[in-house]
Order: structure tokens, then C-alpha cells, then sequence
């Protein structure tokens, strides 16, 4: 049986979702900032025949993020989403989408599937010599903006300083990098950050300091920093060799995250 959750539901649904922070990101972000009963928001439960919780959907705005630790009513959520004249996009976990797939009505323009990786335990961190990495604050925005949009993963993204503000002033996001020559040199960021997880963003290093490890230093900085505030970490990649990066400080792969647009 599938139902519409309310906040009555919150101490089943948290203990769902709860058990995979990570791969549970932003849906718990979600419930946790905009609860159950939004416009905007909507959540929904997958009930066995016995009355136990199997599985949520989640819509935000456009989007609709399914999950399920085993099986699922992947018809019915399929049902509740095309109903949906307005969505645009389905996200969510690779073997979990895969099984609405069939079901929705309408054919994805694009499927995007890249990996998925987890960090719970800091032991591969290199905690030597972090003295040269600094947090970000609001006033440093601008300098960070203006190195993210020199590499060439995100000279095309729509990073703004008006988002990394209100994400930074919001608690959900974070900064850190290393200076050189009074200027950025290198950072990494969080965003989607809640209560049980964090996602690891913005990766880089200006082309005028590469392979000097300043990258490897903001990362240590901030996982270690994040672990101990007892939060799981995830990010994604699609190039291999990032993916070796992330390995060598404690990532692990976990999947694959599905990116349907339509």
C-alpha cells in the first residue's frame, strides 16, 4: 500500500532513511528543511502487507528521488509520478530507478549514470601539515566563485556567489581552501549538508598550483572535519582517475547515481 506521509510518520520514516545517510542525502536534507507538507514537497510511503515501511518517494519541485532497501511498489510510485504533468527529472540510486524505469509513461531525453562513493571511517586521512587550509566565510565567496569557474569542469556550471551564499548562510554548505600568491589556490565544498551526511563538491585546484597537494590537503581538511561531527560523506565522479583520488583517502564506491531528464 502506498500512502501520502505526514510528520506522523517522521519516526518511521527517519528510521528508513537514517540507515543509509549517505545514499539517503537528500531526502533527508529535504524532509529535514522543508518537513512533509509543502507545495512544493511531498513524500510518500511503500507499506507491506503487514503495515511496515519499505520504501519513500520523495518530489521536490520537478524532481522525485525514490528509495528502497529491498524490494518496492516500483508501479505504484511509477503511478504517483506520472500524474505528474510538471516533472522533469527522476534521481536516485541506479538499481533503485531501474526499477521504475519501465513503468514511467514518458521517454527520458537523458540518462545519466555516474558513481557513487561513501566515506564513514577518516583512517586513510593524511592529517599531517593541514596548517596552510582555511574555512571559508561569507567574504571569501567571491575569491571562491571566481577559482571554480577557472577550471575547465566548471568554467560551464551555474555557480554563483548569490548560491554559495544563501547555501553557506542556510548551514548546508561549506568551503576550504589554500591561498597562494594572495589568491585561491585550491578548495573543496560541501552542499546538501544535514544532520547524518554531506556531499563532497567543487574539487579543484588553479592550473598555476597543480601537484603541489593542495587539493589532497582541503579534502583531508574537511572530511576529517565532517567525520567528526559524525556525519557520512558521498560525492560522485565520473573519471576514473578522481575516482583513484578519493579511494586513497577513504571513499568507497557504493554505485551508481541515475540522472534521468525529461
Amino acid at each position: 500500500m502506498i500512502r501520502q506521509l505526514t510528520i506522523e510518520d517522521d519516526s518511521i520514516c527517519q528510521d528508513l532513511i537514517t540507515q543509509a545517510p549517505a545514499e539517503n542525502l537528500f531526502i533527508i536534507g529535504d524532509i529535514e528543511a522543508f518537513g512533509y507538507e509543502q507545495d512544493f514537497q511531498k513524500v510518500w510511503g511503500d507499506f507491506t502487507d503487514e503495515g511496515v515501511l519499505r520504501g519513500v518517494l520523495l518530489r521536490y519541485r520537478e524532481n522525485y528521488i525514490p528509495y528502497a532497501p529491498g524490494g518496492y511498489d516500483a508501479e505504484g510510485f511509477a503511478s504517483i509520478i506520472n500524474q505528474d504533468e510538471e516533472f522533469l527529472y527522476i534521481s536516485g540510486l541506479k538499481d533503485i530507478v531501474s526499477k521504475l524505469d519501465p513503468f514511467i509513461s514518458r521517454e527520458a531525453k537523458q540518462k545519466r549514470h555516474l558513481h557513487y562513493a561513501k566515506c564513514t571511517q577518516g583512517e586513510s586521512l593524511d592529517q599531517s601539515d593541514l596548517s596552510l587550509v582555511k574555512e571559508a566565510g561569507i567574504e571569501d565567496i567571491p575569491a571562491l566563485v571566481e577559482l571554480l569557474l577557472t577550471v575547465p569542469e566548471f568554467e560551464h556550471s551555474n555557480i554563483t556567489v548569490e548560491s554559495k551564499e544563501h547555501s553557506m548562510k542556510a548551514g548546508a554548505a561549506r568551503s576550504y581552501y589554500i591561498e597562494g600568491d594572495g589568491r585561491l589556490a585550491s578548495s573543496a565544498s560541501t552542499t546538501a549538508e544535514n544532520s547524518k551526511s554531506a556531499m563532497i563538491v567543487g574539487v579543484c585546484t588553479h592550473a598555476d598550483y597543480k601537484k603541489r597537494g593542495y587539493a589532497s590537503k582541503c579534502m583531508s581538511k574537511l572530511v576529517g572535519d565532517l567525520l567528526g561531527e559524525g556525519k557520512e560523506l558521498c560525492l560522485f565522479y565520473d573519471n576514473p582517475d578522481a575516482g583513484k583520488i578519493y579511494k586513497r583517502i577513504g571513499f568507497r564506491d557504493i554505485g551508481y547515481w541515475s540522472m534521468f531528464s525529461y
